[in-house]
Parts: C-alpha cells; sequence; structure tokens
C-alpha cells in the first residue's frame, strides 16, 4: 500500500470530506485501473505507481489542491438534523460554494469556495441569520475574515480549539443593549414564546373588552404570533427547502382561522415555539460534553527559560520545552514529568475518579490537573497533536462518520413530509368531493394530520443516541471514531486478538525459580539481579524488577560487563558470577536441571542460568504474561455472545500455552499479511455470523485493524495503530473491549427505541387526526413531544455503563 497524497501535505482540502471525496473520484477517473481509496491519513493505492502515473497524478493534485478555500461561521440555533438540512440546502445553492460541512454538534458552519467566487462568503451570516439561525463568521470581527488555511475542521486542528467565534458581546466592541433586552423578564431565547402570548393575550383581552370583535381580535392576534414563522417559512422556500415545518405551521394556523378555529390557531403557534425552545435546551445539553471537552487546555502556559518562567499560549509550544504547572493548574500539553512528583488527575481522558501519582518520566496528557505539588513537564507533543486535541478530533469527526441506520433515515425523511403533505390534502378533499362530507370537518382534519408531518423527532432519533454514546464514551475512556463504528461494533460475533502487547502484558516477567547447592529463590535471584543491572535487555529489566518486588538488597558487582550474545559477567565478594544462555555459556548441566530447562522452553518461556565459577546454581524462567484482566474480559465476551480468537505471530508451542491459560482458539506463526488471511477467513467461516473485530496495539497489527470490519487499539499501542482504528480503549485495559461493546449495544437499543417512538407517535396520530378524534392542539404536543422524548431517551446513554465509572476507581 503506497500513499499518493497526505491530507496534511494538502492544507486546502484538510479534513473536508466531501472535497476529500471529490479529489479521489477525480484521481479515479484520470487513472481508473488503480483503485485508489482513501485511507484516512491520504489518497493511497496497492497498485505500483509509474513516473507517467505520477506526472498525472501530479495535475489533479494540483488542480485540486489549491483551488479551494474554506472559511467557517459560528451559528446558534441549531436543534436537530432537520434544521442542519436546511442550511445545508440554503447554501449549497450559492454560486462557487463546493462543499457544505453543518455541524449541529460544534454550532459551526463550513464552507468551500472557489477562487473566483470567495467574495460571495460575504453574504453568508445574514443568509444564516435570516434563516434563523445567526451566524457569525470566524476568525475576526470583520464578517469577511477569511480564516486562512482553515479546513472542515478548523486551522489544522480541531473544530473550535484554536479558532474562537468573534461575537458582539466580547469587550468593548459589545453592541449596546437593546431596550427590549433591557425591560424584558425573560432572555432573548424565549422571544418567540413571550411574542406569541403576548399576542394572544392582548387577542384575548380586546375581545373581552369589546365582545363584538372578539373572533377578529383573536384570528389577527393569531397571524401576528405567527409572523416570525411564516417570515421564516418563505425565506427556507427561497433558498430550496421548501418542505419545512415553518411551512407546515404556516398553513396549519391560516387553515384554522380559515375555519373559524382562530383561538386554536394561535394555541398551535404558541405550542410550536414552546417545543422548539425545548428542542434547543435538549440540543444543548447534547452539545455540553464537546464543548467541556475544548475547554479543558489553559489559555497560557509557564515556559521555563534560561532568565526564569514565561507565559506564552499552549499553541507556542514546541517539543522540548519545560514547562511548570502548579497545584490546582491543567497541564498545557502532553509531555512527561521532568522534575517533581504529584498527583495529577486525568479523568477527563481515562475516566479515573482517583488522582494517580506521577514521579519522573511518567507520562501526563494535555487538560490533566496537578492537585498537590509543583512539576515541571518536557512537551512531548506540539499543539494540535496531544491525546486531548485527538479526543475532540474523534468526537467532532464522528459527525461525518453517520451510522447507517442514520443514513437510511435521512433519506426516508426527505420524502416523509411530501408524503404527509399530500395525504393531507386528500384528507380534506376526497370525503367532501367523493361522500358529500362537511368541508370545514375535513379541512380541520387536514389541518391537523398536516402537522404531524414535521420528520424532527425521526431524524434526530439516531444522532442523538450517537452523540450521547460517544460523549459517554469519552468519559470512560473510550474513543469511537463516528457512528458507523459505534453501530457495528455491538453487531460483532467475533472479535481476534493480538497476542503480545494486547492480551499480554508486552513485557517479560519471572515466573519460576531453580535452585540448587543450597541456594534459596531469593539467594539466586539477588545475584541474578546484580548482574543483570549493567544491561537494558528487557529480560534483565524484569529480573531486576523482580529483586525489587521483593525489597532485595543487591550485593555490588565488580568487573561487570556484558557477554555478547550470552548474557552478562561479574565479581561479587571476589567470586566470578555469571547469568545467560545456558547454550551459550557453554554451560554443563545435570539431567534434574536439564529437564527442567526444557519444560520452561515447551511452556514458552525464555530460561538462563545462574553460574558460580563456571558452575550452575539456579535458573530463572520468564515469560510475557497475561493481563490481569484479560481471563476476565475474555469470559465476558464469550457471554456476550462474542468468540474471542487469538492471532499471533510467535511460536505455535508460546501460543498454545497462552490460548490454554486463556480458553479461547489460536492462530500462530502469523506475519502481517497472515493476519489479513486470517481476519478474510474468519469472516468467510460459514460456522461465524456477524462483522469481526480486531483489537491490536502494534505497527504490526495495523493492517489487520484496517482490514477488519471494525478496528479497536488499545490505548497504549503505537500511533499507526490508533489511526488504523476505528475504536480506541484510553486506558489501556481489555475491560474497556468489553464495556466498549456493551455501549454499543445500549445505543443501538435506544436508536431501535427512538425510531419506534417517533414513528409510533406519528402514526397512532395520524389515525386519530383523521378519525377526528385529536385536534391541532394535540398534533403539535406529537410532533414536539416526540421530539423531546427522543432526545431524553438518547440522553440516557450518558449514564450508560455505572460499573465503567467504578472501575476506573480501582
Amino acid at each position: 500500500m503506497s500513499f499518493i497524497a497526505k491530507w496534511n501535505d494538502l492544507p486546502a482540502i484538510g479534513n473536508c470530506a466531501q472535497c476529500q471525496e471529490s479529489l479521489l473520484f477525480a484521481v479515479n477517473n484520470a487513472l481508473p485501473n488503480h483503485g485508489f481509496v482513501n485511507d484516512r491519513t491520504g489518497i493511497s493505492t496497492a497498485i505500483p505507481i509509474s513516473a507517467e502515473d505520477e506526472a498525472i497524478i501530479g495535475n489533479v493534485l494540483a488542480r485540486h489542491g489549491t483551488s479551494i478555500a474554506h472559511y467557517q461561521w459560528q451559528v446558534s440555533g441549531m436543534d436537530c438534523g432537520s434544521c442542519v438540512a436546511k442550511i445545508e440546502t440554503a447554501l449549497g445553492k450559492i454560486d462557487g460554494v463546493s462543499c457544505v460541512d453543518v455541524s449541529m454538534m460544534r454550532e459551526n458552519v463550513t464552507l468551500g469556495f472557489d477562487d473566483a467566487h470567495a467574495h460571495n462568503r460575504d453574504g453568508i451570516a445574514s443568509t444564516l441569520t435570516k434563516l434563523g439561525y445567526p451566524a457569525q463568521e470566524k476568525g475576526s470581527n470583520s464578517p469577511s475574515a477569511k480564516d486562512p488555511g482553515a479546513s472542515c475542521c478548523g486551522n489544522g486542528a480541531s473544530c473550535g480549539s484554536d479558532v474562537k467565534a468573534s461575537t458582539h458581546a466580547d469587550g468593548k466592541d459589545a453592541a449596546p443593549q437593546s431596550l427590549l433586552r433591557r425591560v424584558a423578564p425573560w432572555s432573548s431565547d424565549n422571544d418567540e414564546i413571550a411574542f406569541a402570548a403576548i399576542c394572544l393575550l392582548l387577542g384575548g383581552l380586546i375581545g373581552a373588552i369589546v365582545p363584538v370583535t372578539a373572533p377578529y381580535a383573536m384570528s389577527v392576534a393569531s397571524v401576528l404570533a405567527a409572523i416570525p414563522v411564516m417570515k421564516k417559512a418563505v425565506r427556507l422556500a427561497q433558498s430550496g427547502a421548501i418542505f419545512s415545518i415553518e411551512l407546515l405551521m404556516s398553513v396549519a394556523v391560516l387553515g384554522a382561522i380559515a375555519i373559524g378555529e382562530s383561538l386554536e390557531a394561535g394555541m398551535v403557534v404558541l405550542l410550536f415555539a414552546i417545543g422548539e425552545r425545548l428542542e434547543g435546551v435538549a440540543a444543548g445539553r447534547a452539545r455540553s460534553g464537546v464543548k467541556a471537552l475544548m475547554k479543558l487546555t489553559p489559555e497560557q502556559a509557564r515556559r521555563v527559560n534560561d532568565g526564569g518562567f514565561e507565559n506564552i499560549s499552549p499553541r507556542d509550544l514546541a517539543i522540548d520545552d519545560i514547562v511548570e504547572v502548579r497545584p490546582g493548574e491543567r497541564i498545557p500539553s502532553d509531555g512527561v514529568i521532568a522534575s517533581g512528583a504529584a498527583e495529577i488527575d486525568n479523568s477527563h481522558l481515562t475516566g479515573e475518579s482517583v488522582p494517580v501519582y506521577c514521579e519522573m518520566d511518567a507520562e501526563v496528557f494535555a487538560g490533566a490537573i496537578v492537585t498537590d505539588s509543583p512539576v515541571r513537564v518536557r512537551v512531548t507533543r506540539a499543539a494540535g497533536q496531544t491525546m486531548l486535541d485527538r479526543v475532540i478530533e474523534l468526537v467532532e469527526q464522528s459527525e461525518k462518520h453517520k451510522a447507517p441506520v442514520e443514513r437510511f433515515v435521512a433519506k426516508f425523511a426527505r420524502i416523509y413530509t411530501p408524503i404527509i403533505m399530500g395525504l393531507a390534502a386528500a384528507t380534506v378533499v376526497i370525503p367532501p368531493i367523493l361522500f358529500g362530507q362537511a368541508w370545514d370537518e375535513w379541512v380541520y382534519r387536514g389541518l391537523a394530520l398536516l402537522l404531524i408531518g414535521c420528520p424532527c423527532a425521526l431524524v434526530i432519533s439516531t444522532p442523538a443516541a450517537v452523540t450521547s454514546a460517544l460523549a459517554r464514551a469519552t468519559r470512560i475512556g473510550l474513543l469511537v471514531k463516528g457512528g458507523a463504528g459505534l453501530e457495528l461494533i455491538g453487531a460483532v460475533r467475533t472479535m481476534a486478538f493480538d497476542k503480545t502487547g494486547t492480551l499480554t502484558e508486552g513485557q517479560p516477567k519471572l515466573t519460576a525459580i531453580k535452585t540448587r547447592d543450597g541456594y534459596g529463590e531469593n539467594g539466586i535471584l539477588t545475584i541474578a539481579a546484580a548482574l543483570e543491572t549493567v544491561t537494558s535487555h528487557p529480560l534483565a529489566r524484569a529480573v531486576v524488577e523482580a529483586a525489587e518486588n521483593r525489597h532485595l538488597a543487591l550485593p555490588e558487582v565488580e568487573n561487570a560487563k556484558t557477554i555478547a550474545g550470552a548474557g552478562v559477567e561479574g565479581r561479587i565478594d571476589g567470586v566470578m558470577y555469571q547469568v545467560g544462555a545456558v547454550k551459550r555459556l557453554k554451560a554443563s548441566v545435570d539431567a534434574a536441571t536439564a529437564k527442567w530447562l526444557e519444560d520452561q522452553e515447551d511452556d514458552g518461556s525464555t530460561a538462563v542460568v545462574v553460574l558460580k565459577d563456571g558452575q550452575v546454581i539456579g535458573a530463572l524462567a520468564l515469560r510475557d504474561v497475561a493481563r490481569e484482566d484479560a481471563k476476565s474480559a475474555l469470559a465476558e465476551l464469550n457471554r456476550l455472545n462474542i468468540t474471542p480468537v487469538m492471532l499471533t505471530g510467535d511460536a505455535d508451542r508460546v501460543a498454545r500455552r497462552m490460548a490454554s491459560e486463556l480458553g479461547i482458539d489460536y492462530r500462530a506463526e502469523l506475519l502481517p499479511e497472515d493476519k489479513l488471511n486470517a481476519i478474510a477467513a474468519l469472516r468467510n467461516d460459514p460456522d461465524r455470523s456477524g462483522p469481526v473485530a480486531m483489537v491490536g496495539d502494534g505497527i504490526n497489527d495495523a493492517p489487520a485493524l484496517k482490514a477488519a470490519d471494525v478496528g479497536i487499539a488499545i490505548g497504549g499501542g503505537t500511533d499507526i495503530a490508533l489511526e488504523a482504528a476505528d475504536a480506541v480503549a484510553i486506558k489501556d485495559r481489555l475491560g474497556d473491549v468489553v464495556n466498549l461493546v456493551k455501549l454499543s449495544r445500549a445505543a443501538r437499543r435506544v436508536i431501535r427505541e427512538n425510531i419506534a417512538l417517533a414513528i409510533g407517535l406519528k402514526a397512532v396520530f395520524l389515525v386519530t387526526s383523521i378519525t377526528g378524534l385529536t385536534g391541532l392542539w394535540l398534533a403539535v404536543l406529537a410532533d414536539t413531544g416526540a421530539t423531546v422524548l427522543v432526545t431524553i431517551n438518547s440522553l440516557r446513554l450518558l449514564i450508560a455503563l455505572k460499573s465503567a465509572d467504578t472501575m476506573s476507581k480501582d
């Protein structure tokens, strides 16, 4: 697999999914037989590229890589997927717009303009405001300010992390407060509710004072109350979004007034305004998790220099800079402790409620809080590359990776409203014309049916659940790259695991000691550990660590040195000792020791001997051991009807021992390409059903993570594995893979409940409206109520998996 272009090298395209898709289409058109694919980090192909092909690709990249500039606007008032669709439709019709990215969670809109039409962006804020979504371009106080180099995720980083929206509420440039705002006892968010209520109260008051004017007063009041809705309906229709809920409301209100139901028409407007406000509150709650993440990075970093300290923005920190963080402050960038030690609160990333003690060389993350004593941190990741940046970016990008059911619902919703309008028209016309029924009665029933035509509850049913589940995942140390991955994980029935570093600790541990000639275990271990301190070999570190765990005092070693390819040697109290492989040290052993060494090797361990003046006095066995939670996690997966399989490049005897210990099936002696074949074999196995997941942590796991239906990376793994995966367990714990499956299944269940709730309520009131059992009031309540109920049901996922919180405290 070779890359022909990296998205990081094409700032004009950046993270914009539409621009990436357009470039991929152009490259495949230019070279149709190469099968280019979007490999997340760029465009790649498995077919070799010739010099002639490179020239063709270069021309395509030159045309697409610089012709588009992206701009961002901060937008408020988006409450559901229907709002997003209206904005996309309106902005997509503007000349020069090549791509539209609307994010309800981030409350922003990103547009790509070609160079010839860049000036058309000047009217975007005005257009959005007229549609009912107040907007301000990011990056400057001027509406025409360009955000240089911005992509659909802003400044090449995550949206909202580096670019702040300019608002009139900041500092000296704040606009004078209007008279209404100074005297009104309600907030601006409730203006429409207050306006409708005041109009209806005035209409009712005039009708009560002058009874003869009562019908007319309430009719006028209802029309006045509906003016904001009607104006928005007209603007949406002009911009291409004809079948909007605002149009349905306008028709229903005017129709109700025409048949003499003016009070009911006014109440419909008031209830609609209240419902819209409730939707806004619910959407704001769903957005709060993403906004909280964006506020975790401190505004200032205290960089250490020769003259003392310098306060700078975290964005200006460079790798290897030293920053001081004092108690109560947040760490400005990922790094390692350079000096000092402290209890550090990592709950924003790991979900651990108890601060973790960190000392020299311990890894720390941006946004973590130092709780008790100052530390100095050496920066290891530049701005935009920290783990917190990655979390924010993944949460934001997740909106683009829609779940399959979400894509289906969006398509269905586009035809749902026109169908309802046609059915409402048929309800009004057919009974009076064909059966001689009263026009007033069937017009009223048709209007009630019309109000049921808003697809908001149906459209938001999936994204509300997905967003809540993703927010919950980040709180318990899990990252999922979008709704597609989230939905798929819950359907997995076979899960393949890498062995080393995934099912095991990834580093050798001392597992057995063989003694001779009156030496005890501690005596043999003390001698071996003293010698092994001279080398940094992983086996040597394991021996020293074992001695430290037993609190053994190590003697002083003289003339210590390594024996190339064999081990180490040195003198203790004048006596020569050696530690190493028995064959390479050419040591002779008795039959019992030889049998012990053979048994340890057969069991998957590495065995070394300890020599005193050339004679074997003991031996040690070391091997990579299973994680503490591996067996329980695999048992829980079996209980969830998921079959675990171990894929490893280790020798068959080593894999067999580990598989036997953990109680799972295995495939051994696999190269990276063999793991791909193993994944394909698992997928095509007629005895297995459902998607296949791969769990891994290393560079050699990346191809399998991408080849599987869904890839899950363990957080302590390599960056390549983390990028290739669809989900990441940050806390480096297998139990979190189980939590991920449970959360996915909970989200799938809530999605099904939401869809059933949205369609079920519509179906019930469809029947009751046609039969005349319910009127306009209940029709509006059904529409608004369904949306609010769907959102509230989705918010339940924010408290899912309470056991995961308990585990974080352990």
